[in-house]
């Protein structure tokens, strides 16, 4: 049996850090109507969870838009717990949004009500996520604190550091995403996730190292500690993402 997490988040009838990984599917869209197409192609794949990268749509500057939009996703998704992302720009994101718009728009969508967690990264300003926490709290939206590297793997150390921190920091989940340059890079990331799990870390843990090279972290990474993966449905937010029915396949020989 794997490693589960000592605190495991429960999101509507999912559970984190269980018995096995979860799946979720990231949602990329442009407009409103793809938004919607897209989601209904997604539940037809009975994903565990689905994340909103809301920083691929076009109008997402216009909050009372984006949130609009929020309310028509949840309820095409209907009860499969959802991630928000505003992903920033210097971790990935699709484009440059300034923070007071990131923040004003993960505030009000967490008061919305329509979303289940948060994924705000660690680098943002110390105000910005502690204005979040707030808003979460009084909401009961559950937060991933994340760190994300598409140039290189740090050292072993430095991961570890990152999910300590993200946990110190009050997260729900801690989220750590990397790019590797060799496969030596792909063991150092699932080094320092099962040092964390084992060592350190109660809350559940996001790992994952990127692109081709890093793809065995999503099928196996969640023996070495991670509690959830992220697979292509429509279309993949980050390299090296497996299709769904492949990735579930495999997984069904690692956890069965």
């Amino acid at each position: 049996m794997r490693l589960q997490s000592q605190t495991k988040v429960t999101v509507r009838n999912k559970v984190i850090g269980g018995p096995d990984p979860v799946v979720c599917l990231p949602l990329v869209a442009k407009d409103k109507s793809e938004v919607l197409r897209q989601a209904e192609e997604l539940k037809q794949f009975d994903p565990d969870l689905v994340e909103w990268r809301i920083d691929s749509y076009e109008n997402v500057e216009d909050v009372e838009d984006s949130l609009r939009v929020l309310e028509a996703l949840r309820e095409k998704i209907g009860n499969i717990p959802l991630i928000f992302t505003c992903r920033i720009d210097a971790e990935g994101g699709f484009k440059q949004i300034s923070a007071d718009i990131r923040l004003k728009l993960i505030q009000a969508s967490i008061e919305s009500g329509h979303l289940d967690l948060a994924d705000v990264e660690m680098g943002n300003e110390t105000a910005f996520i502690e204005n979040i926490k707030e808003t979460a709290r009084r909401h009961g939206t559950r937060l991933i604190f994340s760190y994300h590297n598409f140039d290189q793997t740090p050292d072993e150390a430095f991961i570890y550091d990152k999910l300590v921190q993200a946990q110190e920091m009050g997260a729900d989940v801690a989220k750590v995403a990397v790019m590797p340059k060799s496969y030596k890079d792909v063991l150092i990331l699932l080094s320092a996730t099962l040092k964390a799990r084992m060592e350190h870390l109660k809350i559940p843990i996001i790992t994952m190292s990127m692109g081709p090279e890093g793809g065995v972290t999503r099928l196996a990474g969640g023996l070495f500690g991670s509690d959830l993966t992220f697979a292509i449905g429509k279309e993949a937010s980050a390299p090296g993402q497996i299709p769904i029915g492949e990735l579930r396949q495999a997984m069904k020989v690692l956890y069965e």
